[in-house]
């Protein structure tokens, strides 16, 4: 509240209910038990019909505990069609049981405040049907069970039970949820989720993979192409889970070609050889060769536990003797967060 209109606002501490209705109710009795209530609201029978009567009162008086009343007021009565009508205002001091009590009352159908300064279009405030109604209102604190925004249907309404209704809401601070149902909703930034996530359709990389083809250099004969050379896979240890590494499997072989011979050299069958090895962190895991159309392969999968470190995979194909002919299949590394919940293996 503000002091004389001058002073800076200061706050008024209370404690109370915040149920609107029962307090007026409780007022409605303490209003129309007074001696100023009564006063305003007391009917005088009018002789006839159509009449109408001002009255100014003003009443001082001592009662049976030696307590002082006061009250002044004017009131308008009229009758109409055989109905009563009142206006009127009143002010007083009172004794009762918590005390003296001064009171300010108006008995109207219509009560509003008018400011001179706007040409008297724009009332500041007005009371009626049981209504207030405000132009602009500076509250240091409200306590209402329902709060309803203007338009119908209402765009914004909150109830004494919690329920939030609002058709857009723009919150730039925190939100904490208990539980609820988000529908179309983009998540511009990072998300967390430290539970269970059940989705029945998903776009986005849980599971990350990637695929290279081994360097080649020209074969022995003519045009062709031999695998010879290293792929090099280094996976971050960027997640706050453990995850595995899956290599499907790399398939390699050479030829068998044949040999005319010459000399003392009785030609024949001859086979081209290729060796494999795969080095985890410079440290050699997998060694394989074969000869010949007979292939060789090497799958793997390899646990990264979380905040060990990254993880870099070598794998080298090289050819093994004086003839280069073969193949290789490209090399394939997914990455997947390691679980086994709804998986089971005998």
């Amino acid at each position: 509240m503000n002091t004389v209109g001058k002073s800076a606002f200061v706050e008024a501490v209370g404690q109370a209910s915040d149920d609107a209705e029962g307090y007026l109710d409780f007022f409605k009795g303490q209003i129309t038990e007074s001696h100023l209530g009564k006063e305003l609201l007391e009917k005088v029978e009018l002789t006839e019909d159509n009449a109408s009567r001002l009255e100014e009162f003003s009443k001082e008086w001592q009662d049976a505990n030696d307590k002082w009343n006061a009250m002044w007021g004017v009131k308008i009565e009229q009758t109409k069609d055989g109905k009563h009508y009142v206006a009127g205002i009143g002010l007083s001091m009172e004794d009762t049981e918590e005390g003296k009590l001064s009171q300010f009352l108006v008995a109207a159908n219509r009560i509003a405040f008018i400011d001179p300064a706007n040409g008297n279009e724009t009332p500041m405030f007005v009371a009626q049907g049981n209504q207030i109604f405000m132009n602009d209102v500076f509250l240091k604190r409200l306590t209402a069970p329902t709060i309803t925004s203007g338009g119908n249907p209402p765009a914004f309404s909150l109830t004494s039970d919690g329920k939030l209704t609002a058709k857009n809401a723009d919150i730039s601070g925190r939100v904490n949820a208990n539980a609820g149902t988000l529908n179309n909703v983009t998540v511009n930034e990072n998300c967390t989720i430290k539970g269970m996530l059940e989705a029945t359709q998903v776009r986005g990389d849980f599971v990350k993979a990637v695929s290279k083809s081994f360097p080649k250099q020209a074969g022995t004969w003519g045009n062709t192409e031999t695998p010879n050379g290293t792929v090099t896979v280094t996976i971050s240890d960027d997640h706050n889970f453990d995850r595995q590494i899956i290599i499907p499997p790399i398939i390699f072989n050479g030829i068998a070609y044949s040999d005319p011979g010459s000399g003392n050299n009785p030609g024949g069958t001859r086979y081209t050889g290729y060796g494999f090895e795969v080095r985890k962190n410079g440290v050699l895991i997998a060694s394989r060769e074969t000869k010949g159309a007979i292939p060789g392969s090497y799958s793997a999968v390899i646990d990264m536990p979380s905040g060990r470190g990254s993880v870099t995979l070598e794998f080298k194909v090289f050819h093994k003797g004086n003839q280069w002919a073969g193949n290789i299949t490209d090399c394939t590394v997914i990455v997947t967060k390691k679980a086994a919940s709804g998986i089971s293996i005998r």
